[in-house]
């Protein structure tokens, strides 16, 4: 029955959109609430339309270029509480895509097109893939070897690459690699020596909060004998790897000293320092792949100049075993500052967190369970979900894991610890797509400071540094041998301030956040992350960064905007109007 049902609806959307009637495919969509979330496939951008009038005004602005349509049921559907739920194929006349969609009483809650591929620029895989060996005589011949060193020779010498990505972390690998499958000639550059060393340099006992199956890479899944919860190294070997057999040409040691956009010749001139000397690119686009944080953002506190031990960013922390026996202040309440709090109490450090603001606190399971769904299905249902329709999930988690830790939150709000769970009880969820900060995904260290291994002392911040000791707010002084700044970072935007110019750094705008008005997220509401894998106010520049689950999902929607982008094919962008919201709405919608 619900496949009939199903069927029955994408059978009839087809049959609107393909006819024009763009009144009868919106009245498909529920009239009380419901959100077409569109990656690429229709609006050349990643949008979210809310509501009714939004789909129609998008329908009527890119019917006419997104051609004819198909639509075709893939695999069962399920019931959800409510809603029926299905997967789905699609093809316009650019393009081959994925889609979900969610019915309730016979109409659409919401709806998921995703590009997967342009067509006549399929990647070379499967089917698809290279011959490699030529089973015929000739001088001219080079083997796989031979090419892959010229190709490194020349690419951003002889021959310049059409995207430059900074960063060569797990974003800009990812990036490059559905580039490379797209045959975009692209160049990464990072300013450290090797693959991975952004993870490498960090503390020794980092490991990843998120478990293996999330965390795979394109193309290239983690061996499935690996841990649940890799550490840092781990990682970073593995993306040295993947550099490598991705084939991926990347420029290490280098740095990107400025650049600016020539609108007469529509592409980039930028200056980067290699080996001692400037080289200058020029490629059509600009990927900044270099995290969600700009630079460390270290607090300038009165007699800091005056303080005998040592202090330092917490991104500059490696090993608590230097600190042994010392007593060690760490400013900050955020994920950095608990995991070094933990690595300090196991080096036997005398430890104090200093709490400014309340944090969110969620505990991260032992052995969870991996799920049934391959990578590909469960990355269509999590980009299902529109950001707005979240929101109402996300408090449902969170009533529900205060209920289920009632007595260990009650324990943490005991030790002194200052516990919020958002300002409209969306937990961690809800911070992470607003401010990316905030919070603590607990893997021990809430345990210690419960029983008074980790001391905090919260709603205060440290006012003055003498020469042995910090001063508190609230006028309490502690003796300190090390301060360390868990302080957090710059904005991602600020790093084009820094390599453009602070007029492109206001034109683009905040990157990151929803717009939901809560703290550290401005309004208007967009719907989407802002400037994240799509077109900016500045031509030729884009953006990728966030979890590796992001990067692996999104790498490839921005891949194909670039591909498109490369090919000259017709591109129209289509942007929803923002609007306000006030947290209050929020909390009833």
């Amino acid at each position: 029955m619900g496949n009939n049902q199903v069927e029955e609806w994408l059978a009839a959307f087809e049959a609107a959109l393909n006819t024009g009637r763009v009144e009868a495919a919106v009245s498909m969509f529920s009239a009380e609430e419901c959100y077409w979330r569109d990656l690429v496939a229709f609006t050349w951008t990643i949008a979210t339309m809310d509501g009714r009038p939004a789909i129609a005004k998008m329908l009527h602005e890119q019917l006419d270029q997104v051609g004819s349509i198909s639509i075709v049921r893939d695999g069962e559907s399920k019931t959800e509480g409510d809603r029926l739920e299905s997967a789905f194929d699609f093809e316009t006349a650019t393009a081959r895509g994925k889609g979900y969609i969610r019915l309730r009483a016979g109409k659409c809650w919401t709806l998921l097109t995703s590009m997967t591929e342009l067509k006549g620029f399929e990647e070379p895989s499967g089917p698809r893939r290279p011959a490699g060996a030529e089973h015929t005589a000739s001088k001219e011949r080079l083997t796989w070897l031979e090419q892959r060193q010229r190709e490194e020779r020349t690419l951003g010498t002889e021959v310049q690459p059409y995207c430059l990505v900074v960063g060569g972390g797990q974003g800009g690998l990812a990036l490059g690699a559905r580039l490379k499958m797209l045959g975009i000639p692209t160049l990464i550059v990072d300013a450290l020596p090797r693959p991975g060393d952004a993870w490498r340099q960090r503390y020794k006992s980092l490991n990843l909060h998120d478990p293996v199956w999330s965390n795979h890479l394109p193309y290239i899944p983690f061996p499935s004998h690996w841990p649940i919860y890799m550490s840092k190294d781990k990682i970073a070997d593995w993306l040295e790897m993947y550099a490598k057999v991705m084939e991926l040409n990347i420029w290490c040691s280098t740095t990107v000293r400025s650049a600016h956009f020539d609108d007469k010749n529509k592409e980039w001139i930028v200056n980067v320092e290699r080996e001692g000397s400037i080289e200058i690119l020029r490629p059509k686009q600009l990927v900044i792949a270099t995290g969600l944080s700009g630079k460390p953002k270290t607090p300038v506190l009165p007699g800091a100049e005056l303080f005998a031990g040592v202090q330092y960013h917490s991104s500059e922390h490696r090993d608590g075993a230097t600190l042994a026996g010392k007593r060690v202040v760490v400013l900050g309440s955020n994920n950095s500052a608990h995991d070094i709090c933990v690595d300090l109490w196991a080096a036997n450090a005398d430890v104090t967190m200093v709490q400014r603001s309340s944090t969110s606190v969620l505990r991260i399971p032992q052995n969870p369970q991996s799920p049934d769904l391959s990578t590909e299905r469960r990355d269509l249902i999590s980009a299902s979900m529109p950001f707005r329709a979240r929101e109402s999930i996300d408090r449902e988690d969170c009533d529900k894991d205060q209920r289920e830790n009632a007595t260990f939150y009650a324990q943490l709000r005991s030790a002194g610890f200052l516990l919020d769970f958002g300002e409209d009880n969306t937990g961690v969820n809800g911070k992470y797509f607003r401010r990316a900060s905030g919070y603590y995904l607990d893997v021990g260290a809430s345990d210690l400071i419960i029983n008074g291994q980790i001391k905090v002392r919260s709603g205060t911040t440290i006012q003055e540094i003498k020469e042995r000791s910090v001063v508190l707010s609230n006028g309490l002084e502690l003796d300190a041998d090390a301060i360390i700044y868990a302080t957090g970072f710059e904005p991602m935007e600020s790093w084009i301030g820094t390599l453009i110019s602070k007029d492109c750094e206001r034109r683009v705008g905040h990157c990151w956040g929803l717009g939901s008005d809560t703290a550290l997220d401005p309004g208007p509401w967009e719907g989407e992350l802002k400037n994240m894998w799509k077109p900016t106010a500045q031509e030729g520049l884009w953006f990728h960064g966030g979890s590796l689950s992001q990067s692996r999902i999104y790498s490839l929607h921005l891949a194909l905007q670039i591909k498109a982008r490369l090919e000259n094919l017709p591109i129209s962008v289509h942007r929803p109007a923002t609007i306000r919201r006030s947290p209050r709405a929020q909390s009833t919608r």
